[in-house]
C-alpha cells in the first residue's frame, strides 16, 4: 500500500512538474552576412552585436535559425555562451551554403539525436528541388528537458523563396518526415516557409492534424507587425511568413513578433536637440532606426499538456 502510494506521489509530482516549466522557442531568420548589404549600412558586423544582445536577453531555450554562414554561427556562438547548435550547410552537406541551424541552450536541453534532409526528390544529398531557386534543407533534433525531462523534437526550415512547386511538396515532405521521424511525440517546427497564413501551402501544416500554428493558438498574443520588413523600420504588412508550428498538445501561452531595432548615426548626429516637452537637461541626437535582420524574429512560450 506505501510502495503503491509513493508511486502515485511520484507520478503526480513529475506531472504538476512538466505541467509548471514552460519552453521558450523561437524563429530567426538572420538574413546571410553580404556586400550588399554591407553597403546599404546594414552589414553583420554591426548586426551581429544587436541580434545576439537581443537573444541573451529574451534567452529562448530553443530556437531555429535561417540563412547563417558557418562564419555567422561561429561568430555568434561567441557572443551566446549559454548555447550550442546542430545543423549542416545546404550546399555540400558540411558547412558550405547557408544554414537551418538550430541553437539551444546547452545547460537546459540535452541533445538526443539530430539529423538534416533536403526539400528535393531527393532528400538524403544535397540538391535542387522541383523548380526551387536554391537548394534548402531542413534540420533536426531530438532534446530532453534537463528539468522536466519533457523529450522532443525540433525542425527547422528555410522553404524556397520562388519554387510554388517546391514549396508545396516540400512541405508534403516535412510533415511526411516529422511522422517517421517523431511518430506521436512532441514536434515544434520552425522557419522561413516564405508563404503566409492565407497560403494553401501554409494549409498543408495546419492541415496535417500533426500541427498547430502558435499564433492562432496563443492565449497572450503581441504581434503588431508581420515578419518580414526588408529592413525598412517603416513598413506594415499583415503577413506572416515565419511561422512557429506546434503539436496539438503544446498550450501556447504567449506569442510576439519582436520588433526590436537600433540607431546609428548620420551627417547631423553631432547636432544637440532639445525637445519643448521634455526637461532642457535632456539633449538628443538624430539618428537613423535600423534592424538587426529583414526578417522579425517570432517567440512562443509552451506549456506541454
Amino acid at each position: 500500500m506505501k510502495r503503491t502510494t509513493l508511486c502515485l506521489a511520484i507520478l503526480l509530482t513529475t506531472a504538476l512538474i512538466l505541467q509548471a516549466q514552460p519552453l521558450y522557442v523561437g524563429s530567426y531568420n538572420i538574413r546571410y552576412q553580404n556586400d550588399g548589404d554591407a553597403k546599404a549600412g546594414n552589414g553583420w558586423p554591426q548586426r551581429m552585436p544587436v541580434l545576439c544582445g537581443q537573444l541573451n536577453f529574451e534567452h529562448p531555450d530553443i530556437f531555429g535559425t535561417q540563412e547563417a554562414l558557418i562564419g555567422q554561427i561561429e561568430g555568434m556562438l561567441t557572443l551566446l555562451p549559454d548555447y550550442d547548435y546542430i545543423g549542416l550547410g545546404r550546399d555540400d552537406g558540411i558547412h558550405a551554403g547557408e544554414h537551418s541551424a538550430i541553437f539551444y541552450d546547452k545547460h537546459k536541453l540535452k541533445l538526443l539525436d539530430h539529423g538534416d534532409f533536403w526539400l528535393s526528390e531527393t532528400p538524403e544529398k544535397p540538391g535542387l528541388g522541383w523548380d526551387a531557386a536554391c537548394v534548402r534543407i531542413c534540420t533536426w533534433g531530438r532534446f530532453k528537458d534537463r528539468d522536466t525531462r519533457l523529450k522532443f523534437y525540433f525542425f527547422n526550415l528555410h522553404m524556397d523563396h520562388v519554387g510554388t512547386v517546391a514549396r508545396r511538396e516540400a512541405a508534403k515532405l516535412v510533415v511526411s518526415r516529422i511522422k517517421e521521424i517523431a511518430g506521436d511525440k512532441p514536434v515544434i517546427l520552425t522557419g522561413d516557409f516564405n508563404v503566409d497564413q492565407n497560403d494553401e501551402i501554409y494549409n498543408i501544416f495546419t492541415d496535417s492534424e500533426l500541427l498547430r500554428d502558435s499564433y492562432s493558438q496563443a492565449i497572450i498574443r503581441f504581434a503588431e507587425n508581420g515578419t518580414f520588413n526588408s529592413y525598412d523600420p517603416d513598413l506594415k504588412t499583415e503577413s506572416r511568413i515565419d511561422h512557429i508550428f506546434v503539436s496539438p498538445r503544446f498550450l501556447v501561452e504567449r506569442y510576439g513578433v519582436l520588433t526590436n531595432g537600433y540607431w546609428t548615426p548620420t551627417e547631423h548626429s553631432g547636432q544637440e536637440l532639445k525637445a519643448s516637452n521634455a526637461p532642457q537637461e535632456i539633449s538628443f541626437s538624430k539618428y537613423e532606426r535600423r534592424l538587426p535582420s529583414d526578417h522579425y524574429p517570432v517567440f512562443a512560450r509552451l506549456r506541454w499538456r
